[in-house]
């Protein structure tokens, strides 16, 4: 499977819009560690804008790439309608090539974990690096791999609202050991039971010293990780790895 193919999740902006929307942990760490006033921020897999639009608003000039074009429509509807000038760019973040170098670029949402394949992490981060000005910083988070958690298959139900309509969702969560890969699928029914459809999404995990290690590898020094986006240490049960990173020279 390949980044192209696993993209299902993002099919239906407005939803992703409804689901993540109002989540603002990320964008308050993130608004905490901008560099001057005026400087470039490049937002990777920016989705539709939620980092992308606020940072912008903050004086910042922001490019803002994702794999979807869906995605970037919603974005740039978005940002005309908030009278915001950012430029989204439809690109892979394993071959980036923009107009430009930031001395900050940012990844959130878990979007690491979409690479998942070595050779995709080693062809994302050497992308980020050459977009990166010598001293910038790179700051993303990926799920902490807690192996209680993984441990064995789980599958859980949840209500959402769409169109209208209450959405029941039956979600099943499939970890493989081997490749670091957990497999999700959720199935979607109409409150009577009337299926609606499923998709589904493959999730890479990176432990913790396997990452520091990749990073070095790619001459990137950890310079924090924290447990979550309000900065909370990290320890080994927490369920994020937030970090920042500052690009060393070779």
């Amino acid at each position: 499977m390949t980044a192209t193919d696993n993209l299902e999740k993002y099919n239906d902006p407005l939803q992703y819009d409804r689901e993540y929307g109002g989540y603002d942990a990320d964008v308050q760490f993130i608004l905490g560690h901008l560099p001057p006033p005026g400087s470039a921020v490049i937002d990777l897999a920016c989705g539709t804008g939620r980092i992308s639009l606020p940072v912008a608003a903050a004086g910042y000039e922001v490019t803002g790439v994702d794999l979807h074009e869906g995605m970037l429509a919603r974005a740039r509807e978005k940002a005309a309608e908030q009278g915001l000038s950012v430029r989204f760019l439809q690109q892979d973040g394993r071959a980036l090539d923009l107009p430009v170098s930031a001395p900050l670029i940012v990844m959130a949402g878990n979007s690491f974990q979409h690479f998942l394949m070595n050779e995709d992490q080693d062809r994302m981060l050497e992308s980020v690096r050459r977009h990166l000005e010598p001293g910038g910083r790179f700051i993303f988070d990926t799920r902490n791999p807690v192996p209680s958690e993984l441990a064995e298959p789980d599958r859980y139900e949840e209500y959402a609202e769409a169109g209208g309509r209450r959405i029941q969702e039956v979600h099943t969560e499939t970890y493989e050991p081997v490749t670091q890969i957990l497999h999700c699928t959720t199935e979607r029914f109409a409150e009577d039971g009337t299926p609606l459809g499923q998709d589904g999404i493959s999730l890479r995990y990176t432990y913790p010293l396997e990452l520091e290690r990749l990073l070095r590898q790619h001459s990137f020094r950890l310079e924090n990780r924290y447990g979550d986006w309000s900065g909370r240490p990290f320890q080994a049960g927490s369920g994020q790895m937030v970090c920042v990173c500052r690009r060393d020279e070779p």
